[in-house]
């Protein structure tokens, strides 16, 4: 896979992942080689520049790096990097715990990490948590928030029979998702309408009323650009996403580790969504603006 990412040439690719287009990114960029760190990355935009950023980070203490993104979902991509076939992926900690234990009660950082830890298998190691989050929402234009006086999920539960929930597919079976609204706040949709995960699809079907609540990131730029309302959130069912690096423990020493953590002392929510909105709105090069914020942090 070409290192460099072009803004709009990914939101096509995200496009096509999303309908099941493109080759394997698991079989792209060759196989790591002896001493080779691979890193991994889900199928969404936010998540390729941070292993872009990972990337950059551990070449620049002269690790050598396999990149292989946009491999898919969390339902995909656990099974590589807990195989080994990856070494290093961007995670979000309170999704992952919800992922590993449905019935899980954690909702802050520090919970949600001593809870992970215990539930992670053996194979897997987390590294430091980044203040950074970005969060699971759901999230509505403002002419349905106005419509229906919507502030938080407790005022969806009664008018969500007559609405289309939007997202991407995994988000229809996951607690932190349509399983987990019903179940927390007693919300059923009318229907929900598999699309991309939370890119361009699924902003244009909520701008356009194909959709009317979506699955969107707290991070995207297209909430503020397109004054989208995101519905608070009072009984915690998005726990803490803190942006945490994971790890194949046989495949990191002391040094890949220290670099990934140093990564997440400077990473917060500010600098993520600032970031994010050069690679989605203003179309800059993944690799640029992982490059130039690493500089700025004196981290290459």
């Amino acid at each position: 896979m070409k290192r460099i990412i072009r803004g709009a040439a990914l939101a096509a690719l995200l496009a096509l992942t999303a309908c099941g287009g493109g080759g394997n990114p698991l079989e792209q960029g060759g196989a790591a080689q002896p001493g080779t760190i691979t890193v991994g990355s889900a199928n969404f935009q936010e998540n390729v520049l941070l292993a872009e950023i990972y990337a950059q980070a551990l070449e620049a203490k002269g690790i050598k790096v396999n990149r292989k993104f946009n491999i898919g979902s969390r339902e995909v991509i656990f099974d590589q990097i807990k195989s080994g076939a990856l070494t290093v992926l961007p995670e979000y900690n309170g999704a992952l715990l919800a992922y590993l234990d449905k019935d899980a009660k954690a909702t802050s950082t520090e919970q949600v990490n001593i809870a992970l830890k215990q539930k992670l298998p053996p194979e897997l190691e987390l590294l430091d948590s980044a203040p950074a989050e970005n969060k699971d929402s759901v999230t509505v234009t403002k002419a349905t928030a106005d419509k229906y006086k919507l502030k938080t999920l407790e005022d969806l539960a009664p008018v969500a029979k007559d609405m289309t929930l939007g997202g991407p597919p995994e988000f229809k079976t996951r607690m932190q998702g349509v399983v987990g609204l019903k179940s927390v706040y007693g919300i059923e949709f009318k229907e929900f309408k598999p699309l991309d995960t939370a890119g361009p699809v699924t902003v244009a079907a909520l701008k356009n009323g194909d959709i009317q609540a979506a699955n969107l990131f707290t991070t995207d730029p297209s909430i503020p650009q397109n004054g989208f309302v995101v519905l608070e959130d009072p009984k915690d069912l998005f726990s803490a996403q803190n942006v945490t690096p994971l790890v194949y423990k046989k495949g990191v020493d002391d040094k890949v580790r220290s670099t990934l953590n140093a990564v997440s002392v400077k990473l917060d929510t500010k600098t993520l969504t600032e970031l994010d909105k050069r690679l989605i709105v203003d179309k800059d090069d993944a690799e640029q603006i992982a490059k130039d914020w690493l500089k700025s942090q004196g981290l290459a």
